[in-house]
């Protein structure tokens, strides 16, 4: 039986136990994050079991189990697994959550749908229009005189995860853990806002736990949708970008300073923005341009000597005009940070198509805190035809975000 619950409607479930999809369509302006909130009467988290999500994907009782995220041809599916029949004592409800980690907000997300099957029951949630919000509260799932039962939400919020866990009794705090590996490949799905540790406040029951970003060594391998590491920030870091020969890539770097300053450190110009080798006595230096040759892979780079004015570096990917196009994906563009001391983290285009119209791609964000260099993995891709550069901002999470196509056009080559 399909049923369409409309929102703020409630109806009993056929079958305590369950999933819930989300689905949208692909795009490279969005990039969204499924969490999970285990709730009490008073809609709080009890603990750090509390919050299902990339780093702890199923609760310990198997009251809700994140299932990694599928591609279904152009549309994006989410699930999570539910069981309220293992609902430990006092917990009550699930909270299905979302979260845009580009902030580019849910207005620019198309075909959001939600699904609630149990059995052979299938409920339909039908999604508000949304503006500027980067989290949603979407569904929740919650036990009424020992039936289960759903009720459509749709409540945005304009503070993403913040938002989010703070509506749940969850404190946010950037925060580092030391857990050093020597050879690391992350496989979770992340959320990107807030980046840092979640802690939740002290109560009756229990003292204060923390979920922490990971320091890691070794050979690290990210993907778009995983969480950010830090790795140990030494006197001479290097960003390479490697691709497979056959184009011309030309490599840039945009740096964004402390006095909320972006610098283009680029061996070409763009509209009002002339070239640049070097900044900051060499802080950010590109080691020059490689040119067509043999090579089975090519590889630009750039040093990083990274000091207190520098808040963020962004390494950027470009199809340059004069040398020809090609896509991301055909050429297996991936880019390597490499301290220097035992750490490197690789992030590849994974999810590149084979647009040869698309010029642009960030594959990550290295932000200098003082624990270290937290490396994020972005993956994003200008419009189709775009000659704009990226433009960085400073976000509501206190962390440099990346907006596509709105900095100067590229001068031709």
């Amino acid at each position: 039986m399909n049923q369409i619950l409309q929102m703020g409607a409630n109806t009993a479930l056929s079958s305590p136990k369950g999933y819930v999809t989300v689905s949208y369509e692909i795009s490279n302006r969005i990039d969204i994050s499924l969490t999970a909130f285990l709730l009490t009467d008073s809609d709080k988290v009890q603990g750090d079991s509390g919050i299902i999500f990339y780093n702890q994907p199923k609760s310990p009782s198997g009251v809700a189990t994140l299932i990694p995220p599928e591609k279904v041809g152009n549309t994006n599916v989410h699930k999570i697994n539910f069981n309220m029949s293992k609902a430990t004592k006092g917990i009550t409800k699930i909270a299905i959550t979302l979260t845009e980690d580009n902030s580019t907000g849910f207005s620019n997300v198309k075909n959001l749908e939600a699904e609630i099957c149990t059995d052979n029951n299938s409920v339909q949630l039908t999604p508000s229009h949304f503006t500027s919000e980067n989290g949603i509260v979407v569904a929740e799932l919650y036990l009424r005189n020992g039936q289960t039962k759903a009720r459509s939400i749709w409540r945005g919020f304009n503070s993403g995860l913040e938002g989010l866990c703070e509506n749940y009794g969850v404190e946010v705090k950037a925060e580092e853990q030391n857990k050093p590996s020597e050879s690391i490949t992350i496989q979770k799905q992340t959320l990107k806002e807030p980046v840092g540790a979640v802690n939740f406040p002290e109560n009756k029951n229990k003292q204060n736990t923390k979920i922490s970003l990971e320091k890691v060594k070794g050979k690290v391998s990210l993907d778009k949708s995983q969480k950010p590491v830090i790795i140990e920030k030494t006197p001479e870091i290097t960003a390479t970008v490697s691709w497979k020969t056959g184009t011309d890539y030309d490599i840039y770097a945009l740096v964004y300073t402390k006095n909320g300053e972006q610098i283009d450190v680029a061996m070409f110009g763009a509209e009002g923005t002339p070239p640049l080798r070097s900044f900051g006595n060499g802080a950010v230096e590109h080691m020059g341009d490689v040119r067509r040759d043999s090579r089975a892979t090519k590889t630009e780079v750039i040093k990083l000597r990274l000091n207190d004015t520098i808040l963020a570096v962004v390494p950027v990917v470009y199809s340059a005009q004069s040398n020809g196009t090609g896509s991301f994906h055909r050429y297996k563009v991936s880019m390597s940070i490499d301290n220097h001391n035992g750490t490197s983290v690789t992030i590849f285009a994974k999810n590149a198509n084979n647009n040869d119209r698309i010029y642009s791609c960030v594959p990550g964000i290295l932000h200098n805190t003082e624990e270290g260099v937290m490396i994020s993995p972005l993956e994003l891709y200008s419009k189709p035809n775009s000659e704009f550069r990226p433009k960085l901002r400073m976000g509501a999470s206190n962390l440099v975000e990346v907006i596509m196509d709105e900095g100067p056009k590229n001068d031709y080559k």
